[in-house]
């Protein structure tokens, strides 16, 4: 999340960002944790509003890698899908990853380490 947020919000701060896992809209994330910080979003549509990077991608500058497991229960999925729906929209270039079967740690059959030689590579490669 912190990486999306930090991305969108300070462009001209931040150059190149990797996002694992990322909760995208906090509309869709699980309510205990978000509405125990954030009340209910009928309270608070402001605070949803302006602290879901989804609504941010007309400030994407940098270069920006998400990555996801596909079977993540923790974050679902849909938080990537959605924010690269909106960055496709919005005509910005990004980078997805995707770990299919894997949960949120993305873990088992070498894919933590592809994760972190990708994530390594990435920022390598642009900074």
């Amino acid at each position: 999340y912190m990486t999306c947020y930090a991305m969108l919000n300070a462009p001209e701060v931040f150059k190149v960002g990797v996002a694992v896992a990322p909760v995208t809209d906090w509309r869709d994330y699980d309510t205990i944790y978000t509405e125990r910080y954030m009340g209910v979003p009928k309270d608070n549509p402001e605070g949803y509003e302006v602290s879901s990077p989804v609504n941010q991608v007309a400030n994407l500058k940098g270069k920006l890698l998400i990555c996801h497991g596909t079977s993540d229960d923790n974050v679902h999925f849909q938080n990537a899908v959605q924010l690269a729906d909106k960055l496709i929209k919005a005509c910005k270039q990004f980078d997805l990853m995707l770990y299919p079967g894997k949960k949120h740690g993305i873990r088992g059959q070498n894919a933590r380490i592809h994760l972190f030689t990708k994530m390594t590579n990435y920022f390598l490669e642009n900074l």
